[in-house]
Order: C-alpha cells, then sequence, then structure tokens
C-alpha cells in the first residue's frame, strides 16, 4: 500500500493494480469510476487520483455526483484541476473548481435531461481547455488525465443516464465496481455498448473492499443526509478566517448570525428556480432563509449559467430593494454575479435549531431585515 494513503483505509491489491494499469498507459487516461451505492467509488477515485499525481503535475476531476461531491458542496456539477496528493482518503476536501454548475438537487431524478446537458457542457469545455482535437475526430492529444466520478444510481433512469454519459465522454478507460448484492451490479462486459466489444476501450472489472486482511470493516452504508449537511456547514464556514476557532455547530450558527452581509440589489439580478415554478407575489417568501447558486448569467440559448459558488439568503428587505447574503465567494467574483439559481439545497436544520441562538436572519419565518 502506498505510503501517502491514511492508515484506516485499505486498498485491496485488485485496486492497487487497477490503478496502476490507468495511471502508467501510453497516453494520459481518461477514466470512468461506476458502480453501485456504497461500492467504494469515491475511495478508489481518491487513490487513483493519488497514484496519477506520482506521474501528472495536475489531473483534472468531473464529479457527476450532485448528492455527494468529492470537493464541491451538495447540487453541484464540477470540474477540478488538482495538484496535490491526498493523505487521508477518509476525509473530503473542499476545494475550488476551475468550472461548475449548479443543479440544485441531490439526485437527477427530477431533470434527468438539464443534468447531463451540465456533464456534457463540463466535458466539452476540459475537452476545449486540456484536450488537441482535430474536427470530427476523438482527442488526440490529452493534455491532461481525467477521473469521472459517478453517482451510485445505477437502475431504471439512473442506468439510462450512465449509459448516455459514457457513450458522450467515451473514456479510454471504464472501472467498474461490483458489490456482493448481485442484483444492484451494473450488467456485465461493456454494457454501454451497442456492439459487442470496443479495443479502444480498456473495461477494468473490480470488486468492493468490503474488509482488510484483519477483517476490519472499510465500506459502510452511509447516512447521505447527515453527510450533506456536514459538508454545507464546511462550506459556509469558509466565510470566516482559519483562526476563527469555530468547532461546533453552535459557534458556526452564532458566527453566521453575526457575519455581516454582502446587499445585492434586488433590480441587479435575476433570480431563477431550478425544478419548480414560484408565483411572482411568493417569490421573496421562497428565497429568504434558502441557499441560493451565485452564478453568472450567458447571454445565447446555448451557454448555460457557470457557477461561482453558494449563498445564504440571510434575509429581505423590501423597502430598500435588497437581499443580505452571505458567501465566502471573494467580493471580485461576486462582481460577476448576475443570476440567483434557487434550488433543492437547504440549509441544515441544525443550524436553525441551535438552543440561545434567536437570530431573524436565520430563521425561515423572517421576510425583511430592518
Amino acid at each position: 500500500m502506498d505510503s501517502s494513503l491514511s492508515r484506516d483505509i485499505y486498498i485491496p491489491e485488485q485496486w492497487s493494480e487497477a490503478a496502476e494499469s490507468i495511471a502508467y498507459s501510453s497516453t494520459p487516461p481518461i477514466a470512468l469510476i461506476c458502480g453501485a451505492k456504497n461500492c467504494g467509488k469515491t475511495t478508489f477515485s481518491r487513490h487513483l487520483l493519488n497514484i496519477l499525481l506520482h506521474k501528472y503535475a495536475k489531473v483534472a476531476y468531473l464529479d457527476t455526483d450532485v448528492g455527494q461531491p468529492e470537493f464541491a458542496p451538495p447540487g453541484f456539477l464540477s470540474l477540478t484541476i488538482v495538484h496535490k496528493v491526498t493523505p487521508d482518503l477518509t476525509v473530503p476536501c473542499l476545494k475550488t473548481p476551475e468550472r461548475c454548475l449548479f443543479f440544485g438537487d441531490v439526485s437527477c431524478k427530477r431533470d434527468p435531461s438539464t443534468y447531463l446537458s451540465y456533464v456534457f457542457a463540463i466535458y466539452d469545455y476540459f475537452q476545449k481547455e486540456y484536450c488537441i482535437t482535430k474536427k470530427g475526430e476523438n482527442p488526440s492529444n490529452i493534455k491532461l488525465p481525467l477521473i469521472v466520478n459517478t453517482p451510485g444510481w445505477v437502475k431504471g433512469v439512473g442506468y439510462d443516464v450512465l449509459v448516455d454519459m459514457l457513450k458522450y465522454i467515451s473514456p479510454t478507460h471504464v472501472v467498474k465496481i461490483s458489490i456482493s448484492s448481485e442484483n444492484k451490479n451494473l450488467p456485465a462486459g461493456e454494457f454501454w455498448l451497442d456492439e459487442e466489444h470496443d479495443e479502444t476501450i480498456n473495461l477494468i472489472e473490480i470488486n468492493s473492499a468490503r474488509r482488510d486482511s484483519l477483517n476490519r470493516s472499510i465500506l459502510f452504508q452511509k447516512d447521505a443526509r447527515p453527510l450533506r449537511d456536514l459538508r454545507i456547514m464546511a462550506y459556509f464556514k469558509q466565510c470566516f478566517s482559519n483562526d476563527s476557532n469555530i468547532s461546533t455547530i453552535k459557534e458556526l450558527a452564532h458566527a453566521l448570525a453575526s457575519h455581516c452581509p454582502y446587499e445585492v440589489p434586488i433590480a441587479s439580478i435575476n433570480i431563477r428556480h431550478l425544478h419548480c415554478e414560484v408565483p411572482s407575489s411568493e417569490l421573496f417568501f421562497s428565497l429568504n432563509a434558502t441557499i441560493v447558486g451565485l452564478a453568472v448569467d450567458s447571454e445565447g440559448p446555448d451557454n448555460l449559467p457557470w457557477c461561482l459558488g453558494l449563498g445564504i439568503v440571510r434575509g429581505v428587505d423590501t423597502v430598500k430593494g435588497v437581499l443580505h447574503v452571505i458567501t465566502p465567494v471573494p467580493h471580485s467574483s461576486l462582481e460577476k454575479v448576475n443570476l440567483l439559481l434557487q434550488g433543492y439545497i437547504q440549509i441544515p436544520s441544525c443550524l436553525l435549531q441551535v438552543q440561545g441562538c434567536i437570530s431573524p436572519y436565520m430563521s425561515a419565518n423572517t421576510l425583511a431585515i430592518n
């Protein structure tokens, strides 16, 4: 096992061999990792990322798992350029993506077509920036290796979405991880191809690593909601300096409630609700005490709103015509924002229920700040 890995993670020999074969292929690989929920896709992706960083100075990471993204808060699809090895594979870490789109939900079930258009748009950006291509051909010179992490929804519509992703991206390597429950696994072989076999694709089929040699459990049934809440809280903790000494939920709730927000003139921005329609009379009620994507609305039918981060609408002042927004996004980037995207990503309830933290800014019942 690589000395750079966390001691709490056991990487089976089968996994190490798979990662090494991808990393030391003759050209920079495009590796897509797929499999059922809790099979170890994220752990394998992190391990592969570290192995690739021993050969390449930078590695691109395309995260399509909106429920539990690797480097971004929930609700995002993102492309991140990673420069450093992550020593501890058990701890998720937030990074600033090079490009991201806010889908606004933790699953693609509500709108698979929009979800796929976002995946394709980010992959197209990767090709444009990091591949040399000839018109009508596959990338002929990939500058950076790419890892594509995928959701664990592999049945029904989820399966169809995965097949469309595989066909569009055409990865050089597909890593398919299987679990002990056969009925939850993806079909055998190159299931996404219309033809029987494609010699240009390297299909690597491995088993999930359930236990190590000391019989220690390393994969478990994750309760997704608390993990998403932790990731959201970690994101908004970035509003404060590293020496702010915020270590508990109560401290974070108090800090956010007292944090000076940005004033955003309502007339200067557009507001878009994702996956639902809201009557204009209810617009401000729907925005107050919610999490929104801070995006740049591009002109043209094919241009999607690239997102710069998340904000909490702490309050709405209809008299002054301003929104009060808390965000760790730097002021220089906020000047570009002209669109707020509201989806189904919510403020963690634990932040709203802290005893002794009576704040109108974090209350769902408040409409305006006086």
